[in-house]
């Protein structure tokens, strides 16, 4: 018997191929030793539960760390500073797609930042504590400390004045109406220092440097903000330029205010930034 005798199951060109039993998928041809043709079919094996659970875990812990890097992060309202908008233990959610790139805040954005060095006390700066809370912050899942939320209001190159004769900020020469979203707390003008509600003592500062923004709580008199860290007349101590944030620490922007749900609401860029002309050359 030559090799080619010896029982070969392939198909030569002119026959026919074979066709699957009824309602049964065509596999691979194999030959039981009774000569009789089966069809092998393929079977995927299927992890147990407790590996798919740890495996759907750490896909989803990929995901919310992706997501709190670069796209969304939860943060809370520690103080009464963005009041009446923005009130004690509010959620809040910061997007950081708008300041990808070369993009940097803009006036009238609520932007969470980095502790500029001694803007907040210890406790605000040290964050949770609870070993659930930390991994949960790690993630995006739950607010860190050492963060501030403000109101920019002015950019590199402008220039701030306060205030005009009916007690508003002046940008690039452009009062500011704010009345919409700004608490003065008592106070007689919507810039005050931190120690002359009155607003007897006008003041200034700009042009801001390059990479840097000034930023306002919305409640005017009850916020740790760049007009609280702008030397006064009789400071010897004071740094001049510590009022300004670099935009390096910026996180993000508050786009939505999400709990409590009665109060939920989009965040959007006050109208009356609209018509501040840039800087002057």
């Amino acid at each position: 018997m030559t090799s080619d005798d010896r029982g070969s199951t392939s198909v030569s060109m002119d026959e026919e191929p074979r066709s699957s039993h009824a309602g049964e998928p065509v596999g691979d041809d194999v030959v039981s030793g009774d000569g009789e043709h089966r069809t092998r079919r393929g079977k995927r094996k299927q992890l147990p539960l407790w590996q798919e659970t740890i495996l759907l875990l750490g896909v989803a812990l990929v995901l919310a760390v992706v997501i709190k890097t670069f796209f969304v992060q939860a943060f809370y309202i520690p103080s009464e500073s963005m009041e009446p908008g923005l009130i004690l233990n509010d959620r809040i959610l910061i997007e950081k797609v708008s300041y990808w790139g070369d993009e940097a805040p803009g006036r009238g954005d609520v932007v969470v930042f980095k502790d500029p060095g001694g803007w907040l006390p210890p406790m605000d700066s040290a964050g949770p504590t609870n070993p659930v809370a930390k991994v949960m912050a790690k993630i995006g899942l739950y607010p860190t400390g050492g963060h501030l939320v403000k109101r920019v209001i002015g950019v590199a190159g402008d220039t701030i004045e306060c205030c005009d004769d009916r007690g508003r900020l002046i940008v690039n020469g452009q009062p500011l109406v704010e009345g919409a979203y700004v608490k003065r707390g008592g106070a007689a003008c919507n810039g005050p220092m931190p120690t002359n509600s009155a607003c007897d003592e006008k003041w200034s500062v700009g042009p801001i440097p390059d990479g840097h923004i000034f930023v306002m709580g919305d409640n005017r008199s009850r916020s740790a903000d760049s007009s609280q860290k702008m030397c006064q007349s009789d400071e010897t101590e004071c740094v001049p330029g510590d009022e300004f944030v670099p935009v390096d620490l910026v996180v993000g922007k508050v786009f939505v205010l999400l709990w409590p749900a009665d109060r939920f609401r989009w965040d959007t860029r006050p109208a009356t930034f609209e018509d501040v002309p840039d800087p002057a050359p």
